[in-house]
């Protein structure tokens, strides 16, 4: 069976451990307004055991709404797994602020450094495009990446986004459920 998009689930603890290990490595706790990098401080000396990583899939699980904290919108959350192997994830953001419209859009994504380089960011964001648009209702689905991320644009492209401009060294992309027309 390939690998799927999921809820969080603590079936992949040892993966979900490994992974974070490798963005670690690479990183990820450095990157500015990253809602993994967040996750890495807030989470990682907890989710090494059974109750914190239970704790930490409980909260990523559902659809996550701090309505107390300003320019946080509601955001679903779904893992990108193959077995009991964690890949990546994706972030569906279910509505867009204005620093969002410009630099983050409606999906984030991202594959654990090991995985890379395999058609996963691909395959996961193709299977992201029918949650978004069927199950959360977001139409049309906005995805941008940093304008130096060559892999990043590629996938979106391969994806059928439609270019729109870039803002801030952000390309700027759209999808509709029939893909092939513009966004707004």
């Amino acid at each position: 069976m390939p690998p799927q998009l999921i809820a969080p689930t603590v079936a992949v603890h040892a993966s979900f451990l490994a992974a974070m290990d490798e963005f670690r490595a690479d990183g990820a706790e450095s990157v500015p307004y990253s809602g993994l990098a967040r996750e890495l401080r807030t989470w990682r000396g907890r989710w090494g055991t059974a109750d914190g990583f239970a704790a930490y899939v409980g909260t990523v699980g559902g659809i996550t709404d701090d309505a107390r904290v300003d320019g946080v919108v509601p955001l679903t959350t779904r893992w990108w797994v193959d077995g009991d192997t964690y890949l990546g994830r994706v972030a569906f953001r279910h509505r867009l602020t204005p620093s969002l419209l410009t630099w983050g859009g409606h999906i984030g994504y991202g594959v654990r450094p090991g995985a890379r380089r395999r058609g996963h960011a691909t395959a996961m964001l193709r299977a992201a495009l029918p949650v978004a648009h069927h199950e959360l209702g977001i139409d049309p689905v906005l995805v941008t990446c940093d304008d130096t991320n060559t892999g990043s644009r590629k996938v979106i492209e391969a994806c059928g986004g439609i270019f729109e401009d870039q803002r801030d060294d952000k390309p700027r992309y759209w999808f509709r459920p029939a893909a092939g027309t513009a966004g707004p």
